[in-house]
């Protein structure tokens, strides 16, 4: 009996089952999604032409949009940060009310809103008069806050992530961008400290520097210092119209950055530091002074070895043509061949040969090593005026031809003590190397014999 019982339990808890799925389940909309919120705002975002956004601290921004670029017009005359304002206008045009509170409220204080906390004004093209979105308090969970149309009596719930969209002040919403130049232009960069000067100048794809010495840059580490000063933002507006720059160190400033572009040229100025650990700046073309990282006046302190290319050699093991090692009285000499099928439809071959003192083949796996070993000998550091270097009395010079033999390179290597040094020609200043992998390449060579 009892089990009977049970069975028949289960029998109508199933049924139960069946009849939710039937009268519930089958009421959803197809593919069980849940039916799209409500627009709270009919507007689309490209539309919006007028912006003005008074914060939770009361501060007021006015923003127009010109062409398809908004500009900052109260509390001063500045461009916009298009991605700022672009995020308050999508914010606007994908408002979904969460749910509905109160249709017909009578006293709007218990939402914050009898004196909103936020009020975003705007327009868009055809209104004839601005629209106004009120935020008022976040509920007591913190998830949503209460918002309602002024035009409209309602107060409706928005997801509380918009109260940091909408709650931007007028430093949020201006251009934070420290200097403006074309960065697919820039082909020059100077330096400009107390104790030394660095010139960068770029010829096709290639930077150089030719102050303090003539040597080759490295594309990456210049390249990299450009975009940082092209993305450089303001931490903050300290003056907007500074009258005297000695309170900010910047009537003699530590550091000053040149970026040419063409016949237009940029210039950050950087002065001494500010209480917080930031720096005092200022772009030389405007009055105002801001601050900025003080990682950045830290990369504008490099010496100017650290823009220097250390790799030794521009071949690579893969296009070098023929190479010359003279050690010494030993001169050695390899050329790559070419080698002509003698089956009918197979492609020649190239192979590497000894040319001097003897003509000989040469294994091509140890060959190949050598010449990635020696290609790939970079430098440590670079030695200042008066170290001993030893390329007075040089312990080997390599001469490479690269290319399809249409570029040429040449590097001296000296000793002094354990310490290896080489030279480029026509390049100023030693490069030290590791004792070790010149070793090794050597070694590399040596095993042909």
């Amino acid at each position: 009996m009892r089990g009977f019982r049970s069975t028949l339990i289960l029998l109508v808890m199933f049924a139960g089952l069946l009849a939710y799925i039937y009268f519930i389940e089958n009421k959803k909309p197809a593919g069980g999604a849940e039916p799209p919120k409500e627009k709270a705002v009919t507007v689309t975002a490209d539309t919006i032409t007028d912006l003005t956004i008074k914060t939770a601290s009361g501060e007021r921004t006015v923003l127009k949009k010109s062409g398809a670029v908004w500009q900052q017009v109260e509390p001063a005359q500045v461009d916009a940060d298009q991605t700022e304002v672009s995020g308050i206008v999508n914010g606007l045009a994908g408002l979904e009310l969460q749910r509905v509170v109160d249709e017909n409220p009578t006293d709007l204080k218990q939402y914050g809103l009898a004196e909103p906390r936020i009020d975003v004004s705007f327009m868009a093209a055809g209104d004839k008069g601005p629209r106004h979105l009120h935020l008022g308090d976040k509920t007591a969970t913190g998830g949503d806050l209460y918002a309602r149309l002024q035009d409209q009596k309602r107060v409706f719930l928005v997801s509380g992530f918009l109260d940091g969209t909408f709650n931007r002040t007028s430093f949020d919403l201006r251009d934070k961008t420290i200097l403006k130049f074309d960065r697919n232009k820039a082909d020059t960069v100077q330096i400009v400290a107390p104790d030394r000067m660095v010139d960068m100048t770029k010829t096709g794809e290639e930077w150089k520097i030719t102050k303090p010495v003539e040597a080759r840059a490295d594309y990456g580490s210049v390249e990299g210092l450009i975009g940082r000063l092209q993305s450089a933002q303001m931490k903050a507006i300290v003056k907007a119209e500074a009258t005297d720059l000695k309170e900010y160190g910047l009537d003699k400033p530590e550091v000053k950055a040149t970026v040419g572009a063409g016949s237009a040229r940029a210039t950050l100025e950087l002065g001494k530091k500010a209480a917080d650990g930031s720096v005092y700046a200022r772009d030389s073309a405007r009055p105002v002074v801001f601050t900025v990282e003080s990682s950045l006046a830290d990369e504008l302190k490099k010496p100017a070895d650290d823009y220097r290319r250390k790799d030794l050699f521009e071949f690579r093991a893969f296009n070098a043509t023929s190479i010359e090692i003279t050690r010494g009285k030993d001169t050695l000499s390899f050329e790559k061949v070419r080698i002509e099928s003698k089956e009918k439809g197979k492609e020649a071959e190239t192979k590497w040969r000894q040319v001097k003192p003897a003509g000989r083949d040469v294994d091509p796996t140890t060959f190949e090593d050598f010449l990635s070993k020696l290609s790939n000998l970079r430098a440590q550091s670079f030695a200042g005026s008066g170290t001993k270097t030893g390329l007075d009395r040089p312990v080997a010079i390599v001469s490479v031809r690269f290319d399809d033999g249409k570029k040429q390179e040449r590097v001296t290597f000296g000793k002094a003590g354990s310490d290896v040094y080489a030279t480029r020609a026509s390049e100023a200043g030693a490069a030290k190397i590791e004792t070790t992998e010149y070793d090794d390449a050597l070694k590399a060579l040596d095993s042909l014999k």
